[in-house]
């Protein structure tokens, strides 16, 4: 059986769809769409069924899920086995980071690595969605997190802590709070979405919830609705820049601390040791200064 066909039926039975699985397994849509065709033909039976648009898994396909997994995680074991033992600084290292770590910071830090490191290629994945590391989807994992996940190994860079930004536009017009309790004569700006699960959030629409004009999903948004002078808003000091003011930090936050992480497989590949190494600095360095 064709290891790249069981790809291919893993990358469907997963995203649910032929374009998911293209975008996963980046190839075209016709070619998922032959690959499982041939496939079906070769086992004599069909997989997948179309309902609601989506492809669910037959009974024959649910039976073939479980042997095709098993399947992909001793080639996954054996890429991780035969990469760890890699000891030349070069090659290619995928990296996933938050937005605002992907594009405020890891440009400057990446940079400087490559005039170090020519022959070691950074890849950079854009995401908050947790990476499967298992099959190197990624290599390194930036995140903030107060309980990284068991499976993978790294080490705690920085503190973030959260803290109250206003901007010139608002202070111009409204003045501006001296502690927590003057909230109550400010506009504020909330958070919506899977952001409104953070306890810090959950506890200023606890507080704070009549003063709330505008909520978003995202930090980075709500940062510049604090910069555009809509209200104040509740964020990680990572946010910290020109056309920001930090006022004072939030008693009954947790802070988020900020993680490398990568898979205990590849602790030793030498290009993933040296970024990881380099990052882990670079981190400390920003933060501490």
């Amino acid at each position: 059986m064709d290891w790249n066909s069981l790809k291919v039926f893993l990358a469907i039975a997963r995203c649910g769809s032929l374009s998911g699985a293209a975008n996963d397994l980046v190839v075209n849509h016709s070619t998922i769409f032959r690959r499982l065709h041939v496939f079906e033909e070769k086992i004599g039976g069909k997989l997948f069924e179309r309902i609601n648009n989506r492809y669910e898994l037959t009974t024959l396909g649910h039976e073939l899920l479980d042997l095709a997994q098993v399947i992909e995680n001793s080639f996954d074991g054996i890429d991780r086995h035969i990469v760890g033992k890699d000891f030349q600084p070069k090659g290619i290292v995928k990296i996933t980071a938050p937005n605002n770590i992907a594009y405020r910071y890891l440009p400057r830090y990446i940079t400087d690595f490559n005039l170090k490191y020519p022959e070691i290629q950074i890849e950079l994945l854009v995401s908050n969605q947790e990476f499967n590391m298992s099959n190197r989807q990624a290599d390194i994992a930036v995140r903030a997190t107060s309980s990284p996940p068991e499976h993978l190994i790294g080490k705690q860079v920085s503190t973030l802590n959260w803290s109250v930004f206003t901007s010139n536009k608002y202070r111009d017009k409204f003045g501006f709070p001296n502690n927590m309790e003057a909230l109550t004569n400010h506009k504020l700006i909330g958070a919506t979405g899977a952001l409104s699960r953070l306890s810090v959030f959950i506890w200023l629409d606890k507080h704070f919830s009549n003063q709330v004009i505008t909520r978003c999903d995202d930090l980075i948004a709500m940062s510049y609705f604090v910069e555009s002078g809509q209200g104040l808003a509740i964020l990680p000091d990572d946010q910290c820049r020109p056309g920001l003011i930090k006022l004072f930090g939030v008693q009954d936050s947790k802070p988020s601390n900020l993680w490398l992480l990568t898979h205990p497989d590849l602790r030793n590949v030498a290009r993933i040791k040296l970024v990881m190494q380099y990052l882990s600095k670079a981190f400390s360095d920003e933060w501490a200064s």
